[in-house]
């Protein structure tokens, strides 16, 4: 009585079979991570960007633009834990076919994070004697706090942009974060470049454009959004998002610390 081996000749074909499990794998995952890639690249490009053009204006204008960048960028953090809730609850309602939720979900998440936005204000508004207190010199505390308070409208945009790329990304809509942030960056180098470094505007003028490149991807998404792109998972807004609010902002509050 003879025996055949079962496995006798499927070396080669396991071997190409889970070469091509890891290509289809990998595809699958560049195409969710290489848009939020690209995305995080352009959002941190148009914050460099603008203070390599705020540096023409002089040392004391960098230097104000750079500490104001920090206490933005303090903010975008927490605002980025946060909004890192919406991705676990779209991504089981997606999962579910629950998809009416997600645009409650959405909703709920920019009503959590309003309200935490008011509360992070007085750090905008008193970021010149926190700097004095600290220790920075009169004319520059005086500027960075003054081109801080202009950034007030940068901080909205956090907090309306980040929870709809965690929507779009659930449905796989990520080529629509990509779109709006690169329309975004280019609109922002040309007027970078025509109004600081061309007709040289103030220091203003710069945090305007950053101000105005961040609105810019957020209205693009959201009219995405709103005007028909995801029919399924957005019926419009309903007052259900108020519902749940303090459970939803728990959730917000873990994730956050998670981050």
């Amino acid at each position: 009585m003879t025996t055949v081996p079962l496995l006798e000749g499927s070396e080669g074909n396991y071997k190409q079979s889970l070469w091509w499990r890891i290509f289809d794998e990998s595809k699958k995952l560049w195409r969710i991570v290489g848009p939020a890639i690209f995305q995080r690249f352009v959002i941190y490009g148009m914050v460099v960007i603008t203070q390599v053009f705020a540096g023409h204006l002089g040392d004391l204008e960098l230097a104000a633009l750079s500490i104001s960048t920090i206490i933005t960028g303090f903010s975008f953090g927490l605002f980025l834990g946060m909004a890192s809730a919406l991705e676990t609850l779209c991504g089981q309602a997606f999962g579910a076919k629950k998809y009416n939720m997600l645009g409650i979900y959405l909703q709920r998440s920019w009503i959590v994070l309003f309200l935490f936005a008011v509360l992070l204000l007085p750090i905008y508004i008193y970021t010149t004697p926190f700097l004095k207190l600290c220790g920075e010199p009169d004319d520059l505390a005086k500027m960075a706090g003054f081109i801080t308070i202009w950034q007030i409208p940068q901080h909205f945009a956090y907090l309306t942009l980040l929870p709809l790329t965690r929507f779009l990304q659930s449905q796989l809509k990520n080529w629509v974060t990509a779109a709006s942030s690169g329309i975004a960056f280019v609109t922002h180098i040309s007027l970078c470049w025509l109004f600081l470094y061309k007709w040289h505007f103030g220091l203003v003028t710069a945090v305007l454009i950053l101000n105005g490149g961040w609105w810019m991807a957020v209205l693009v998404q959201f009219f995405y959004v709103v005007c028909g792109g995801c029919p399924d998972t957005w019926k419009g807004f309903s007052v259900d998002a108020f519902a749940d609010l303090w459970d939803s902002g728990s959730l917000s509050n873990c994730r956050h610390l998670l981050v």
